[in-house]
C-alpha cells in the first residue's frame, strides 16, 4: 500500500529525477507532473508536500517510465514552447529547440520592408513562421515541408494560436508558386549521416529526414544557397542554421554563389550556428557552388 508520504509532490520528483538520464533530469520530473496535475512548477517549489491523488501518481509513473525508456518530453507532453508559443509536435517533425530562437533574433532585426514576403523552408511545427508572424503579422509569410504530416501539424499550430502563415506541402522550392521574396530562412537538416549522436538522446525519436543531410550534412544546405537566388527580390536575404563546426563551409557556399554582406552568428552557447547573407544580382558574380546540383531535395 502506499504511504501518503510517497505521494507528496516532492517525493515524486525526487524520486522520477534520480531515474531519469537527462541534461535536466528534474525539470523534465516537473513538467510532466505539471502535465498530469494541472500544477504549475512554481507551486511544486512553494507547496513540495502537497499530496497527489494515487490516479495522477498511477499516469505520472507511466510518464517517467517512457521518459527513462528515452521518450522525448515533448513528445510525452504533445507540445513545446518556442518563442512563447505553445507549439503542438508531433513524431513527424523535429522538436523546436531554444538556439533556434536566436535564427528569429537575428530574422527580426534585418532591414526587412514593412509588408515583408518571407518563406520558411522545412517548417516543421510552424516554429520560425510563427514567432515571425507573432512579432510581425503584417508580414505575407509562407511555410513550407516535405512532409504531409508536417504540413497539417504546422497549419493546426496557426489556427490554435491565431496567427495567419501560407502552409504548403513542398520539397524546399519544388513545388512553390513562383514568387519573390525579402527573406528566406531555413532550420534545414544539416547532421551528418555517420555521426554517432543520431544514436544519443531525443534525436532518437526525430524523423531522420528532418536531421540527417548527407556524408558531410551539407547537402540541403548546398541546395537552397543554390536556388534561393531565383527567389530572391533584390537586397533580399537567405538566412540559415547549421552545425556548429559548419560555419566556414557554410559561409563559402554563400559566397561562391554570389551572396553579399555574408556573416555568421551565434546562438546561446555562443557557437556558430547562423549564417546570413544579401542578394543583390547587380554585385554578384555568379559561382557555381561546390557539388552544386548533386544534392538531393528534402
Amino acid at each position: 500500500m502506499t504511504s501518503k508520504s510517497s505521494l507528496t509532490c516532492e517525493a515524486l520528483l525526487k524520486k522520477a529525477s534520480a531515474r531519469i538520464d537527462s541534461d535536466s533530469p528534474r525539470l523534465d520530473a516537473e513538467l510532466l507532473l505539471s502535465h498530469i496535475t494541472g500544477l504549475s512548477r512554481t507551486s511544486f517549489r512553494a507547496w513540495p508536500e502537497r499530496e497527489v491523488t494515487g490516479a495522477h501518481a498511477k499516469a505520472f509513473e507511466a510518464l517517467v517510465q517512457d521518459r527513462v525508456a528515452g521518450r522525448p518530453v515533448a513528445h510525452l507532453l504533445g507540445q513545446q514552447e518556442f518563442w512563447s508559443l505553445p507549439l503542438n509536435v508531433s513524431a513527424s517533425t523535429l522538436i523546436p529547440r531554444p538556439d533556434t530562437e536566436c535564427l528569429v533574433e537575428v530574422a527580426l532585426d534585418l532591414p526587412l520592408p514593412r509588408q515583408a514576403h518571407v518563406l520558411d523552408l522545412g517548417t516543421g511545427t510552424g516554429a520560425i513562421a510563427l514567432a515571425l508572424a507573432s512579432e510581425h503579422p503584417e508580414w505575407q509569410i509562407t511555410a513550407c515541408d516535405a512532409v504531409a504530416e508536417a504540413v497539417a501539424l504546422a497549419r493546426d499550430n496557426a489556427d490554435a494560436l491565431g496567427l495567419t502563415v501560407s502552409v504548403v506541402q513542398s520539397s524546399w522550392f519544388s513545388e512553390l508558386t513562383p514568387g519573390r521574396f525579402d527573406l528566406i530562412v531555413s532550420n534545414p537538416p544539416y547532421i551528418p549521416d555517420n555521426d554517432h549522436h543520431l544514436k544519443e538522446g531525443d534525436v532518437r525519436f526525430e524523423p531522420a529526414s528532418a536531421l540527417v543531410s548527407g556524408r558531410d550534412g551539407l547537402d540541403d544546405l548546398r541546395l537552397i544557397v543554390d536556388q534561393a537566388p531565383d527567389w530572391l527580390l533584390e537586397d533580399g536575404w537567405l538566412l540559415v542554421e547549421h552545425g556548429f563546426d559548419q560555419a566556414e563551409a557554410v559561409a563559402e557556399l554563400f559566397r561562391a554563389r554570389g551572396f553579399q554582406d555574408v556573416e555568421t552568428r551565434q546562438d546561446y552557447g555562443n557557437r556558430d550556428r547562423m549564417t546570413l547573407g544579401r542578394w543583390c544580382s547587380g554585385a554578384a558574380v555568379i559561382t557555381p557552388a561546390p557539388n552544386r546540383g548533386d544534392a538531393d531535395a528534402q
